[in-house]
């Protein structure tokens, strides 16, 4: 059966998650390595088990979550699909059941804010777990005074937290943002899409979104 852990070993993913890294940097983009990646696929999974989800399931979710950004080893646009087709024929080479690496493709396919949907359970954890990820250790740039704006957003932000509240079921997404780095319109400016993807994803899964920054509940 193929495991996450089967995954993290796979050469092919190694090399494309490493590579793929190293462009967007060329690029100036944020960090997408395994820090990123290690952090989406455990909140991915985490959601799932909190959501009370079957053990396969919430594996797959940590799969797609592990994978979801392998396209970036060809281009950053259109990443989300490419990244599909790469895990499809990855994960069909390490034999895994064809209905499991639908559920995957179709996730990786679907993370992007620019053409995603929560088309199924784990799509919606991936979103939720992805959008999550806003922290200043993610910013490879260390010359304040040339950031652009993801830079000072991603800088700014102290800590991120997703909480998880099954009983009730609502998703949180708490931010602290140092607002002396970028003021939290800011934040709004290139997050707001993602925010309101994430809203989405917690209704796919029967919760409401909300979004609290610096204590204040914005969403």
């Amino acid at each position: 059966m193929t495991t996450l852990e089967t995954v993290k070993k796979n050469p092919l993913v190694r090399t494309f998650i490493e590579k793929g890294n190293e462009h967007l940097g060329v690029m100036g983009f944020t960090d997408h390595g395994y820090l990123h990646l290690s952090l989406v696929s455990r909140l991915s999974r985490e959601i799932m088990l909190k959501l009370g989800y079957d053990e396969r399931l919430a594996e797959l979710a940590g799969i797609a979550g592990y994978m979801h950004d392998l396209g970036n080893v060809i281009n950053r646009n259109g990443h989300s699909q490419s990244g599909a087709l790469i895990a499809q024929e990855i994960l069909r080479r390490m034999g895994m059941d064809i209905s499991e690496v639908a559920i995957i493709c179709a996730a990786i396919g679907n993370h992007d804010e620019g053409s995603g949907h929560s088309v199924n359970q784990v799509a919606a954890a991936l979103i939720l777990a992805d959008k999550s990820h806003v922290h200043r250790n993610r910013v490879r740039n260390l010359d304040v005074a040339t950031f652009d704006i993801h830079d000072r957003v991603n800088y700014a932000a102290e800590y991120s937290i997703l909480n998880i509240d099954d009983d009730n079921r609502i998703i949180t997404m708490e931010l602290a943002i140092d607002t002396s780095i970028c003021p939290v319109m800011e934040y709004f400016e290139i997050f707001l899409s993602r925010m309101l993807m994430c809203r989405r994803a917690a209704n796919f899964l029967n919760c409401e979104f909300e979004l609290v920054i610096n204590g204040a509940k914005l969403l």
